[in-house]
C-alpha cells in the first residue's frame, strides 16, 4: 500500500456507504473514481454513499444493464458507470462513455478493471475485498496528477 492509500474495514452496508460519503466530500468536478472488486464486495453500496454527498436525495440503482446513470441534481453532475457487462476497452470505446469519464462532473466506475486502461487516469482507485464474517476491506488510493496518465 502506498503513502496515499487508506485502508478501511466495513462491517455493514451502512458503514460502506459512510466511507463512500466521506470520500465524495473531497472530490472535485472532473475527477474519476475507479472501483475494483468481486461481486457483492460493496461497490454499489459505496456509490450510494457517494451519491448522498454529490446528488442528495438520489436513489442509486446499479447501471449494470444501462451502463450509465447520470445524476444532475447536486452541485456538480455525478456519473455512475458499471462495466460489468463489457468485455474490454474496445466495447467501452464503442459505448461512447468518454464524455462522462473525462467530463465536467464526478465519474465513478464500477468494475473499472474490465477496461484496465482507464485506471491510470483515475484520481482515486478503491479496491474492495471480502474479509470474512460479512466484513469488507476497502483500500482507497488517492493519486496526484503526476501519477495519472
Amino acid at each position: 500500500m502506498n503513502a496515499n492509500a487508506a485502508q478501511y474495514s466495513s462491517d455493514s452496508v451502512a458503514h460502506t456507504e459512510r466511507i463512500g460519503e466521506e470520500l465524495a466530500r473531497g472530490l472535485k468536478s472532473g475527477e474519476c473514481v475507479c472501483l475494483i472488486g468481486e461481486l457483492g464486495a460493496g461497490k454499489t453500496s459505496f456509490v450510494r454513499g457517494m451519491a448522498r454527498t454529490l446528488a442528495p436525495g438520489t436513489k442509486v440503482k446499479s447501471p449494470s444493464f444501462t451502463l450509465l446513470n447520470v445524476y444532475e441534481d447536486g452541485s456538480i453532475p455525478f456519473y455512475h458507470i458499471d462495466l460489468y457487462r463489457l468485455a474490454g476497452a474496445v466495447e467501452l470505446e464503442a459505448a461512447g462513455l468518454e464524455d462522462y469519464i473525462y467530463g465536467k462532473g464526478v465519474c465513478v466506475i464500477e468494475w473499472a478493471d474490465r477496461a484496465a486502461g482507464l485506471i491510470p487516469s483515475c484520481s482515486v482507485v478503491v479496491r474492495f475485498s471480502h474479509a470474512g464474517q460479512g466484513r469488507r476491506l476497502l483500500i482507497v488510493e488517492r493519486r496526484g496528477a503526476d501519477e495519472r496518465v
